[in-house]
């Protein structure tokens, strides 16, 4: 049986055929010189590798290198490859003779797959049809020919704001337990910080899975404990529980610990035997099935410049304070909490990624690129088949609208309504003007003055555009926005 190299990335059982198949893992140090990576996000995928080659022992060679060249000289075998998840590494792989490309592992759908119905269909690819297409694939939350429940989606139901009581009411996800080997990536973290390499955001503790075995029982806690409250308060915020009842398994799947199709079993079986709420068991399936996949498919689908894409014309680089996750000189409560959770954990959930940061960016007028690259280095989870789509297509709509039909802009009422991070602020969200002014509610009235006229009409956005017309402030709150620029808010 040919030999497997798997990257830091494909390290589950279901990237191996055989139980006993040899096994190539490398570590590259000259990965970590390339980027500023978060320190926490370094921590884990080397944990993850190494954790990896503990448990195959003999049947893997681990090489720790320079360079992916260097590991490479020493193995004289031929070897196979799962498709890479970058374009950078599929390119590397296929220019070397003794390497074989094998298709990719690790979604529901298959690139073939997506392709076959992408390229059937006019206008733009929506992840919603998509999520139907897959969901009939594999047959998943289906009635015979139907949706269980008669319907796709159950979206307006994962609407609700926080709790009052600012809780939940589910336990936390359980921590993973630090090991030696997470002590010995420590030391080598702190002796390369010595040796010249960089990393920003606090050191540990680990917070997120590093084993397939510590994913798999995060994802049965999840399954048990925190899926019915998981659908009502998908998208809520609140500043004290980062968690809410999220599964905290993103970072899990892109490491490739976790099999998305488990996961999607391992839910619908919730719903029809265990009496989950098909709302939270839809969101969820919707989250992996649907929208991961959509994104990791729409990032090979389309072309590689597609990254650099920049249609709002956008021209102010990312400031320092944001770069180093200085969260102390912001005094907007939700965006200090956020890029908080950022700087102590690498990690904060879709909805203070969507309407937080990659709001709060939108506004300033920063360039897609370098925010993207931001999440790709400041996130555990973050990569760049994941943060093409999820910044540069959604958050930041600067393709104009391949996978949004609107911009995800808003003000300090929608802040206010979905979080409890405006009780006590310095700010005011239903203020737009003057000292008191939400940052947010002003930058979201001054980014829509000075795009209007490179938005697509849009339906959706109709009425907003007709407030924005009836304005008497308007000017004033554009040049006020201009004044603030970069300086935290």
């Amino acid at each position: 049986m040919p030999r497997r190299w798997l990257f830091a990335d494909q390290l589950g059982p279901h990237f191996l055929d055989d139980r006993k198949q040899p096994v190539l893992l490398i570590e590259s140090k000259a990965v970590f010189r390339r980027r500023v990576y978060h320190r926490q996000k370094a921590h884990l995928i080397l944990s993850a590798l190494r954790h990896r080659a503990a448990e195959l022992g003999d049947q893997a060679i681990f090489l720790r290198a320079e360079t992916y060249g260097q590991a490479l000289s020493k193995v004289r075998e031929p070897l196979e490859v799962c498709h890479p998840t970058s374009r950078r590494a599929l390119e590397f792989v296929r220019r070397l003779d003794r390497v074989t490309v094998l298709p990719a592992r690790g979604y529901a759908t298959s690139l073939a797959d997506f392709a076959d119905w992408a390229d059937g269909r006019r206008g733009a690819l929506r992840m919603e049809p998509f999520y139907r297409f897959a969901r009939e694939r594999h047959g998943v939350l289906m009635a015979g020919g139907d949706p269980v429940g008669g319907r796709w989606s159950l979206d307006p139901e994962h609407r609700e704001p926080p709790p009052k009581d600012g809780a939940p009411g589910v336990p936390a996800p359980p921590r993973p337990r630090e090991d030696d080997i997470d002590a010995e990536v420590r030391a080598d973290l702190d002796r390369w910080e010595r040796e010249g390499i960089r990393f920003v955001g606090r050191d540990g503790p680990r917070h997120f899975p590093a084993t397939a075995k510590e994913a798999k029982a995060r994802l049965r806690h999840f399954l048990r404990h925190r899926l019915a409250a998981f659908g009502r308060y998908e998208d809520a915020m609140l500043a004290g529980d980062p968690w809410l009842a999220h599964s905290v398994l993103s970072a899990a799947f892109n490491l490739g610990l976790l099999d998305p199709m488990e996961a999607v079993r391992g839910a619908e079986q919730a719903y029809r035997t265990e009496g989950a709420s098909l709302a939270g068991v839809e969101g969820f399936v919707r989250q992996i099935m649907g929208w991961r996949d959509y994104v990791w498919h729409m990032y090979w689908y389309f072309e590689p410049a597609r990254r650099n894409r920049n249609e709002l014309a956008t021209r102010r680089s990312l400031p320092a304070w944001w770069n180093e996750l200085d969260a102390d000189v912001v005094d907007a409560n939700c965006l200090s909490d956020v890029l908080t959770g950022v700087r102590d954990r690498g990690w904060a959930d879709h909805l203070p990624r969507l309407m937080v940061l990659g709001n709060y960016a939108l506004q300033r007028g920063w360039r897609p690129a370098e925010l993207a690259e931001w999440f790709h280095t400041r996130f555990v989870d973050g990569y760049e088949w994941v943060m093409t789509g999820n910044v540069i297509g959604l958050s930041q709509y600067a393709d104009l609208g391949r996978m949004t039909t609107k911009p995800y802009v808003a003000g300090g009422a929608y802040l206010n309504r979905m979080s409890d991070y405006c009780g006590g602020c310095r700010y005011d969200p239903r203020e737009r003007l003057g000292e008191n002014a939400c940052p947010f509610t002003a930058g979201y009235w001054a980014f829509l003055s000075t795009n209007r006229p490179r938005i697509p009409a849009n339906a959706r956005l109709a009425r907003t555009i007709k407030q924005l017309e009836g304005l008497s402030d308007l000017a004033a709150v554009v040049v006020q926005e201009k004044r603030r620029g970069n300086d935290p808010p």
